[in-house]
């Protein structure tokens, strides 16, 4: 099971997120074959999906504005979309996704 789905205008990931980590990173989570993000913001205020906002345009290369929390604004479990060549991401989401937490 891969951890993004396809889409005509990019792909959605889903992802777990620990907030308050020591180190930043995004890759292949352990439970549901979706992605792992580990993030040193806290949960407050939105600052968590922030940071998880600028992770993923970081690790995938796009701009801020063409990554969005799409699924689970307040939950751990969230699902990002990323606009762009769907390919393209694919191939990044597919090389992160073979490097375990």
């Amino acid at each position: 099971m891969s951890g993004w789905t396809l889409r005509d205008d990019g792909i959605v990931l889903a992802v777990r997120v620990t907030p308050r980590s020591s180190k930043e990173m995004l890759g292949r989570g352990r439970e549901d074959g979706g992605f792992a993000a580990r993030i040193a913001a806290a949960p407050v205020d939105g600052e968590a999906n922030a940071a998880l906002v600028r992770l993923v345009a970081r690790t995938f290369g796009v701009a801020k504005r063409d990554v969005t929390i799409v699924g689970g604004d307040t939950s751990r479990a969230k699902r990002v979309a990323i606009a762009g060549d769907a390919s393209a991401l694919a191939g990044i989401a597919r090389r992160l996704y073979e490097i375990a937490p």
